[in-house]
């Protein structure tokens, strides 16, 4: 990225996004207080939310619910379709993010495809046991939950775990369930993640519709996959470790941007780099992300929002890939996939790019007189990467990431001095174990928790 591309992204917002933002905003306060207790103000944040989309295919049933909820009627369908009404808008945003980073850095982005074949449904009674659980939340409002509430959920989110089906929402609404266990009280909090439990609460809720959120048509492809770098996601009882990539598709001029993930259940005491241990039944995929190396792929779904789903089995470790290189020759020509529906949120933007030449002042990245934030609270705990380390660096591959507001840059890889050398480091450096000699004595003297559990579970099986 040049400053003269910087420049252009961060100056200034789209047209419409905080007059959309405050719609957001207002709707999300109905669910701190909760929809069993809207005053005049919570009926005013209602009515905007729904002349916000009059002009959209859900205008009328938007005015429809605002009004139903406004005179205590509380209904799934009422609270669906205001939860698609905010998606809808924080929607608008994305795409008007989306495009501005396209248009800075040039980057072509391919055309979106719906799925061919239906997907079986999941269970209607799991569906409507959660829609069940999630009303209860918008109706006593997050100021009003309480243990017995959020203990509420546990019966059908275990029929749910069980079913691989509604594997994707289970672990959402067990996560959300996990942030008000622990912070309940919440009646107590000074201050709330009002965003961040809308928003789940939200996509929860999208996801308890029959049918599904396909991740777009699939296609078997076979190339070559270098790696750009990693995104952990984790809470206390799953973990997902995201590559980011491109694909040289066999027959295709352009490389294609492409993530493929791998995920496994986990338990709180599980962390740091002891976390790869979960990852042992991938060791192709370990070893590229070890010893900086491409993978050859044969025969694997990829899905049109750009997602290479995994087979450890039909991939093979290929010549070193570092990924500085990719990205100064081959990423402003990557064609970047198009964005699922149900992703099309702002939080959800992360576009793969190359800064070099800068400073960082203060956790922000300077380059030409600008300035961009440095979003270091994402640096993976199971890899070299830190503050420190980010902060002495002159080159970054990372994810142009937008929230609260403002444009951040979430390092990948970083490039930086040591001992007069420059050092390339990346996140996924120590999917084999620490290199860093202190790292490695403390996951020794830590012991190794993933074995010492598998041996329990074991112990309780031969019972």
């Amino acid at each position: 990225m040049l400053g003269t591309q910087l420049a252009s992204l961060v100056d200034d917002l789209p047209a419409g996004t905080p007059e959309a933002l405050d719609l957001v905003a207002g709707f999300d306060a109905c669910l701190v207080s909760g929809f069993g207790r809207l005053g005049d103000d919570g009926a005013a944040a209602l009515a905007a939310l729904a002349a916000g989309v009059a002009v959209t295919p859900l205008g009328d049933r938007a005015a429809e619910a605002a009004a139903k909820l406004t005179a205590g009627s509380v209904a799934d369908e009422h609270l669906i379709t205001l939860a698609g009404a905010r998606a809808a808008l924080l929607g608008a945003v994305h795409d008007a993010l989306l495009d501005r980073v396209d248009t800075a850095l040039g980057r072509t982005r391919g055309e979106w495809a719906n799925p061919a074949d239906d997907v079986p449904d999941a269970p209607r009674n799991l569906l409507e046991g959660c829609r069940s659980w999630l009303r209860e939340l918008a109706v006593t409002g997050w100021r009003g939950v309480d243990h017995d509430l959020v203990s509420s959920s546990g019966q059908v989110l275990e029929a749910m775990l069980a079913d691989p089906r509604l594997r994707r929402l289970a672990v959402l609404v067990d996560g959300l369930a996990a942030e008000l266990r622990a912070s309940a009280p919440i009646a107590t909090m000074d201050q709330l993640p009002v965003r961040r439990w809308a928003d789940l609460w939200t996509r929860a809720l999208l996801l308890c519709q029959a049918g599904a959120w396909p991740g777009g048509a699939a296609e078997t492809v076979s190339g070559r996959l270098l790696v750009l770098g990693i995104d952990v996601h984790e809470h206390a009882t799953a973990v997902q470790v995201q590559v980011h990539g491109l694909l040289e598709v066999r027959g295709e001029a352009a490389p294609r941007l492409v993530r493929t993930a791998v995920a496994a259940a986990k338990v709180d005491t599980i962390v740091g780099p002891a976390i790869w241990r979960l990852f042992d039944g991938y060791p192709a995929l370990l070893a590229a992300l070890t010893d900086g190396r491409a993978l050859t792929v044969t025969d694997v779904p990829l899905l049109s929002s750009g997602d290479l789903l995994w087979a450890d089995d039909r991939a093979q470790v290929g010549d070193p890939a570092d990924p500085f290189v990719v990205a100064r020759l081959q990423l402003p020509d990557a064609v970047a996939p198009p964005v699922p529906p149900l992703d099309r949120h702002p939080v959800r933007v992360a576009e793969p790019v190359l800064v070099e030449g800068y400073a960082v002042d203060n956790g922000e990245l300077v380059l030409h007189g600008h300035r961009l934030r440095l979003d270091l609270d994402r640096l993976p705990t199971l890899g070299p990467l830190t503050p420190q380390l980010v902060s002495g660096s002159t080159a970054c591959v990372g994810l142009l990431r937008w929230d609260a507001g403002q444009w951040s840059l979430q390092p990948l890889a970083v490039q930086a001095t040591v001992k007069r050398k420059p050092v390339p480091m990346h996140g996924g450096e120590w999917a084999s174990g620490p290199t860093d000699p202190k790292a490695a004595k403390a996951v020794k003297a830590a012991g190794d928790t993933v074995a010492v559990l598998r041996e329990r579970a074991s112990r309780l099986l031969r019972k």
